[in-house]
């Protein structure tokens, strides 16, 4: 049987530890991704801004979700992490709290999302950093993209499910 849930069925934590529900996000159109500040993909995140800066009054938003699972590339605390991309990349979209996207730690967000998409060859884990999941206006996940798909060659399939 097909999993009903949407993204609004989840929650997540703000940097503070505070949980949030997703369920504000509905009728949105989200790009979800695990990101790390000394990855060799971290000036993605330039380009992850110019996103949600082109399409944010439109509907669109960036969920980033810092992760230390690969290469210990995300060694800080949230106030460092959030310092850094704020300095070195003018990010203006939430960060929420550093979480497991793999392993039986991973957050049921980052669970439902590999089931839901998952990579090549069927595989569910994530390989890297910045790999990133289109979610609709109805909360569903549409697509993955790995590590290596810059967020400007996102921009025409989330300029199609904005409308």
């Amino acid at each position: 049987m097909a999993d009903p849930r949407t993204i609004a069925d989840f929650t997540a934590k703000l940097p503070n530890g505070e949980d949030v529900s997703l369920a504000d996000k509905r009728g949105k159109v989200l790009l979800v991704v695990n990101t790390a500040s000394q990855c060799g993909f971290t000036p993605q995140y330039e380009g992850l801004e110019a996103l949600w800066r082109r399409y944010g009054a439109q509907g669109f938003e960036v969920l980033a979700f810092p992760c230390n699972q690969f290469g210990g590339q995300e060694p800080g605390t949230a106030d460092e992490i959030a310092t850094f991309c704020k300095v070195n990349f003018g990010l203006s979209f939430p960060l929420f709290a550093k979480i497991d996207v793999n392993g039986p730690n991973a957050t049921p967000l980052f669970q439902w999302l590999k089931a839901r998409a998952p990579g090549i060859f069927g595989t569910r884990s994530i390989k890297w950093n910045f790999t990133k999941f289109l979610i609709d206006r109805s909360g569903r996940v549409v697509r993955r993209y790995g590590s290596r798909a810059k967020p400007e060659a996102i921009a025409r399939d989330i300029e199609k499910l904005l409308g």
